[in-house]
This record gives C-alpha cells, structure tokens and sequence, in this order.
C-alpha cells in the first residue's frame, strides 16, 4: 500500500460528482439571485437608497414605483435591493467566520483529545446553553449595534454548534484506519487535520453551513426587527419589516415584499443544501 492510496485527496472539479435535481436547480438559481443583487445593488437601484421620493407615504405599486414606498415616501424596490446587501453580506460574513473557526477548533480537539478536548468541549458548551437572540440583544444593546459588532456576534452565536458538529465528524474519521496508518507513518497532526481528516468531512460541513446561514439570517433579522441591527438611513430586510410595519393596513407591499426576500433567500439554500451530492467520486482508488 502506498501513501497516496491511504490518504484521502482533497475534492476537485474533476471528481467532484456534482448532479442537481430541479428543486436544487431552483434553489441555486434564487441564492445566486441575492448574491448578485447584493454585489450590484447600488448600481441597478431606481432611487437613492435614502431619498424621499415620493409625497404620498405607504404610496400603492406603479410604473413609477414598482413595489410602491415606505412610511417616509422612499422607494421600496430601491431599498429592497440594498437591504440584499446588508442581509447576504453580514450573514456569509457571520457563517464563515463561525463555521472556519468551529470547523478548526473541531478537528484540532479530535485529533489531540485529552484534556484540551475536555476543557474546550465543556466551555462551548457552556457558551452555548444561552439562547442565541438573548445573547445577541445583550451584546448589540451594550456594545452598540456596528457592522463589526453584528458579524462577530453571529459568529460567537454559532461557532459552538459548528465546533460540535465539527468534532463529531472528525472523532468518527480519526478511528479509521488510514488515520492510524498516517499516524504510525509519523505524520504531524497539521497533516492529518488538512490531508486525512477535512476531505472526508467537508460534504456534511458543506451542507451545516447552509443551515447556519439560514439561521444567521433569521437571528439578523430579528436583531434588526427589535432596532437591534443595521442602523438608519441603511438597513436590512429585518429592519425593512420593522420600520413600516405600522402601515401594514396602508402600504402592505412595503413589509410583504422584505418579508417574502427573507423567505426566499432562507428557503432555496435549504433547497440547495437538500440536494447537494452526497456521493464524491474518488479518483485516487
């Protein structure tokens, strides 16, 4: 046997069997939707994000305005799209440093154990008994609500959960035998972390970040719909929902329309993550 058949090769483009069915296919098609929205939000918006546009608040859907205006005469579309910035920016921000961190606390645990394993274990798990939108209102209502702030509370918010998961994973694959084998070969544990172990865990780790992400996005809003998120004149689709939804009876598309992007943005991820390709196809066998 030799080493390069005991160890497992990171996935490439080349054997990576991806195969969508149509409901993936239409989640994929809605997240790359807000992302591009998100990316070239400020250059297809009819109006100035903060303009007053209109006289008449809570205004009704026209040629004019597309989606109608909000509670100050401001175009609804115009801020929809900038509100995509907002949302998808903080929320991949948020997950990625969550699950990064969460992903290399997991496997370095795994592989060393003992006590470390123990002591850091124990103390996510602690961080992790508090509710998630009560740590997040504790920490914006006395640090103050910043861009910063919000993504490096989200992170704190999931990087428990994605350490455990994580850790879980990489415990299962450290038992295997080409881990043993790579071990009594002598390897360092920076290359069983990079070589043996996140290959064989980087599908399901994949797929629980969409699910963070999901929840990220909901936390976010919530935070915004409490006055707790992305600060006036800007704002995100939470805080879209909160500032107009007195007029609920007068300017309904103003808070329907925010609502059905978060919707929409939270569903097709959980599409796509649903129907990712559970099987990768290794060339090196």
């Amino acid at each position: 046997m030799t080493k390069r058949t005991l160890s497992r090769r990171l996935p490439t483009p080349r054997n990576l069997g991806y195969s969508f069915n149509w409901v993936g296919r239409i989640g994929l098609t809605l997240i790359l939707f807000w992302a591009i929205v998100a990316l070239i939000g400020p250059w297809i918006t009819p109006y100035p994000v903060g303009k007053v546009v209109d006289w008449d608040f809570f205004g009704p859907m026209s040629q004019k305005f597309w989606l109608g205006t909000d509670y100050l005469g401001r175009d609804v579309l115009s801020r929809v799209f900038m509100g995509a910035r907002y949302t998808v920016g903080l929320a991949l921000a948020g997950v990625t440093l969550a699950c990064t961190g969460g992903v290399i606390l997991g496997m370095i645990a795994a592989v060393v154990g003992g006590w470390f394993d123990t002591i850091l274990s124990r103390l996510l798990d602690a961080f992790n008994g508090i509710p998630s939108l009560l740590f997040g209102l504790v920490v914006v209502a006395a640090v103050g609500s910043s861009i910063p702030v919000l993504i490096l509370t989200l992170a704190a918010i999931y990087l428990p959960g994605a350490y455990r998961f994580a850790r879980a994973l990489a415990v299962n694959v450290n038992t295997m035998d080409f881990v043993t084998v790579a071990r009594a070969r002598g390897e360092t544990t920076l290359y069983l972390i990079l070589r043996e172990i996140f290959p064989n865990i980087l599908g399901p780790v994949l797929a629980d970040l969409g699910l963070r992400f999901v929840f990220i996005v909901l936390v976010l809003s919530g935070l915004s719909f409490l006055g707790l998120g992305v600060q006036p004149p800007n704002a995100d689709w939470g805080a879209l929902v909160r500032e107009n939804i007195e007029g609920l009876s007068l300017g309904a598309p103003a808070v329907i329309f925010p609502s059905i992007a978060i919707a929409s943005l939270t569903i097709s991820v959980n599409m796509f993550i649903d129907n990712l390709p559970t099987r990768i196809r290794d060339r090196s066998e």
